[in-house]
């Protein structure tokens, strides 16, 4: 599938509003999406506004490129390119909590990699309430198949050229506060009830192809 490029839209929510209830309320994902979002992608597109030869390259290769580009728009496309990338992966890798649990592939992958799927549940916690400020824990692979724990802060992303992110988890406080306030921990053990299994475990066979 051809990737998106400039002038980059906001994506509608792949569910409605109150499909997370209740790990997350309609009043977080209004507030999150429609503004947060939104922002950086509206930032995103002004940053680019001047530089028709950029225009063409899709989300993935701007934030693989930031060392290269003008050095004008380095920081706003790392902040606001990364705030998309991050935000479009993660409101597409949660569904509504119906218990699904992983299978396959992927979790043997998990079950290798950690030890137990437990394990890894304790570790990506472990990874999500561990870092400090704002940012972001990802599961990711590498081509082999190899699976890893990464930790951003701010709005980076993982070395795209090295690792496929399967999902990740935002521990933004704007991602959780109007409805946990400062329980980072809650919300991350209802989180790994929402991750959307059959899009990781998809995303996991099309990286090892």
């Amino acid at each position: 599938m051809k990737e998106e490029t400039y002038p980059f839209v906001v994506k509608p929510l792949p569910y409605e509003y109150d499909a997370l209830v209740p790990v997350l309320d309609q009043e977080t994902l209004h507030f999150h999406h429609d503004k947060h979002y939104k922002t950086y992608v509206d930032n995103l597109n002004a940053a680019l506004s001047d530089y028709p030869e950029l225009q063409k390259l899709g989300l993935s290769d701007l934030l693989r490129r930031i060392d290269h580009l003008p050095a004008a728009i380095q920081t706003p496309v790392r902040n606001n390119g990364g705030g998309v990338y991050n935000h479009e992966l993660y409101f597409d890798s949660m569904k509504s909590p119906v218990g699904q649990e992983p299978s396959g592939l992927l979790l043997e992958a998990i079950e290798r990699d950690f030890g137990s799927l437990q394990q890894w549940k304790e570790q990506m916690k472990q990874a999500a309430v561990g870092r400090f400020g704002s940012g972001w824990a990802w599961l990711v692979t590498d081509r082999d198949g190899k699976l890893s724990i990464v930790q951003t802060a701010n709005q980076d992303v993982p070395d795209l050229d090295k690792v496929i992110p399967l999902f990740l988890v935002d521990v933004w406080e704007h991602a959780y506060y109007l409805q946990y306030q400062n329980r980072r921990a809650d919300y991350v053990d209802g989180w790994f009830g929402l991750i959307n299994w059959r899009k990781a475990q998809k995303r996991y066979e099309e990286a090892i192809g």
